[in-house]
C-alpha cells in the first residue's frame, strides 16, 4: 500500500511538473523527455546507473543477461545513428538499451511473475527509472527557477557571508594557486557525485538478490527526497553564486554583463546595504541549500556502516565537494551550513518512516526544520548585522550547525558498528526469465 501510493504521488508530481515546465518555461518536462529518449540519443549516465540499481534482484546470471541486452540494443542504436549521420553529441550516443532493459523487466515482472517475485522486480525497476526521472525532474527545476525568478538574491549572502570570513573567495584564490591537477580533480568530483551515490547505494543493496527484500532505509531514498524537497526552496531564496554574481561566470565571460561586480575571487565585496537585483533566464538559481554539499552529507552519512575502503571514499567525496563547491565559486559559505542541517534533516525523517516516529526522532526533526528556517531568515533579514558582528555570528552559524550535527549522531547512533549477522541459510534463488 505504501509502495502503491508513493508512486502516485510520484506520477502526480511529475505530471504537474510537467504541465509547469511547459506553462513557465516553454519547454518539454521530465515525462516528456524522458519518453523520448527510448528512441533518441540520450545522456547515459544516468539510464546506466538505474540499470545498475534495478539488477540488485537478479541473480548473476540474469545480471550479465541484462546488461548485455543493454549494450547489444545501444552497438545497433550507435550503428543507425552513424549510418543516417545523426548529429550527436560525444556523450550522448548510446544509453537507449539500458532504458529499454529496464522497461522490458518491467513487462516480464507484469506478464511473468507472480506475489513477491512480481512486486519485488517492479520496486527494482522503479527504483531504476526514479533515479533516472530524478536527473529530469532537477533539470526541469532549475529551468523553472531560471524563468520565473527574474531577481537573485546573492548580494544579501554575500553581505552574510562575511560572518564566516568569506570562504568562497578564499577557497577560489586557493583552488587557482593549486594548478591544473587540482582544479581537475575537484571537477571530477563534483560533476560525477552520482557515480559515488550509486557505488554506496549498490553496497546497501548487495544482498538483495538473495533475501528477496529491499531493506528499509538506504541512500538512494534520502538522495531523491533531497533532490525533490530541495528546489522548492531555490524558488523562495532564488540565488545564482559567486562565480556568476560576481564574477566572469563559468565560460569566462558570460556573466559580466549581469554581474553585481566583477570581485570573484580576487575581492570580497564591501558591507553594503542589499537588494534584489537582475539576472538572466538562464542560470539556474540553485544555491540555497547547497544540495551537493546536501548529498555528500548523505553519501558520508551512509558509508559509515561499510567497510573501510568505502568509509575512506565517502569521507574523501565529502570534503572534495565541500572544496570544489567553495572553490569553483558555485556557492558561498552560508549556502553549504544550510545545506548540511537540510541533509540532516530530511535524513532523519526518512530514517523515521522506517523505524518510528519515536520521541527523539521527532524532536530532531522539529528542530532541525526550525534551525534550517531560522538560517534562512537570518540570511535574509540579518545580513548586515551579520556581516558587521562576524565574532558573534560565525561561531553561531557553525554551532547551530554542529547542534543539529549532534543530535543526529546522537539518536541515530551513527558511529556504533552494527553486529555481524549470521547468514541463515540460503535458499534456491527463482529464475527470472529476461528472454
Amino acid at each position: 500500500m505504501l509502495w502503491a501510493t508513493a508512486g502516485a504521488v510520484t506520477l502526480g508530481f511529475l505530471i504537474t511538473l510537467e504541465i509547469a515546465a511547459r506553462r513557465y518555461a516553454g519547454v518539454p518536462g521530465p515525462l516528456t523527455t524522458q519518453a523520448r529518449e527510448v528512441i533518441f540519443a540520450p545522456k547515459p549516465g544516468p539510464l546506466y546507473g538505474g540499470l545498475a540499481l534495478m539488477m540488485v534482484v537478479l541473480t548473476w546470471r540474469q545480471r550479465f543477461i541484462a546488461a548485455g541486452a543493454a549494450i547489444g540494443i545501444d552497438v545497433v542504436f550507435v550503428l543507425v545513428r552513424w549510418a543516417v549521420d545523426a548529429k550527436v553529441d560525444a556523450d550522448h550516443f548510446f544509453g537507449n538499451g539500458a532504458l529499454w532493459v529496464m522497461l522490458g523487466c518491467a513487462v516480464i515482472a507484469v506478464t511473468r511473475r507472480t506475489g513477491q517475485e512480481r512486486v519485488l522486480l517492479l520496486k527494482a525497476v522503479g527504483l531504476g527509472l526514479l533515479l533516472v526521472a530524478g536527473r529530469k525532474t532537477g533539470d526541469t527545476w532549475l529551468l523553472i527557477t531560471a524563468k520565473t525568478r527574474p531577481e537573485v538574491l546573492d548580494p544579501y549572502l554575500a553581505t552574510a557571508d562575511h560572518a564566516l570570513g568569506n570562504p568562497s573567495w578564499v577557497a577560489g584564490r586557493i583552488l587557482k594557486a593549486t594548478g591544473p591537477i587540482g582544479i581537475h580533480t575537484l571537477d571530477l568530483v563534483y560533476a560525477q557525485l552520482a557515480v559515488a551515490a550509486i557505488v554506496v547505494a549498490l553496497y546497501q543493496l548487495r544482498n538483495v538478490a538473495a533475501e528477496r527484500r529491499f531493506p528499509s532505509h538506504h541512500l538512494v531514498r534520502t538522495f531523491l527526497v533531497i533532490g525533490l524537497l530541495g528546489p522548492a526552496v531555490y524558488m523562495i531564496f532564488p540565488v545564482v553564486g559567486p562565480i556568476f554574481a560576481y564574477g566572469p561566470g563559468t565560460s569566462g565571460t558570460g556573466g559580466v554583463q549581469w554581474a553585481v561586480a566583477n570581485l570573484w575571487p580576487n575581492t570580497p565585496p564591501p558591507i553594503s546595504i542589499p537588494h534584489p537585483v537582475p539576472y538572466d533566464a538562464i542560470t539556474p538559481r540553485n544555491c540555497m541549500p547547497s544540495l551537493h554539499t546536501a548529498w555528500a552529507t548523505t553519501i558520508f552519512i551512509h558509508s559509515r556502516k561499510g567497510p573501510r575502503l568505502l568509509r575512506f571514499a565517502g569521507t574523501f567525496w565529502l570534503v572534495a565537494t565541500l572544496s570544489a563547491t567553495l572553490g569553483f565559486g558555485y556557492h558561498y559559505g552560508v549556502d553549504l551550513v544550510a545545506g548540511v542541517v537540510f541533509a540532516l534533516t530530511v535524513e532523519a525523517a526518512m530514517r523515521a518512516l522506517d523505524r518510528g516516529w519515536d520521541r527523539s526522532a521527532t524532536q530532531l526533526i522539529a528542530y532541525g526544520a526550525t534551525v534550517f528556517a531560522a538560517l534562512l531568515a537570518c540570511y535574509r533579514y540579518l545580513p548586515v548585522e551579520m556581516a558587521r558582528n562576524p565574532w558573534a555570528f560565525g561561531p553561531l552559524l557553525l554551532l547551530a550547525m554542529t547542534s543539529v550535527i549532534y543530535g543526529y549522531v546522537r539518536t541515530t547512533k551513527l558511529w556504533e558498528r552494527e553486529p555481524k549477522k549470521t547468514a541463515p541459510a540460503r535458499q534456491p534463488e527463482p529464475q527470472l526469465e529476461l528472454v
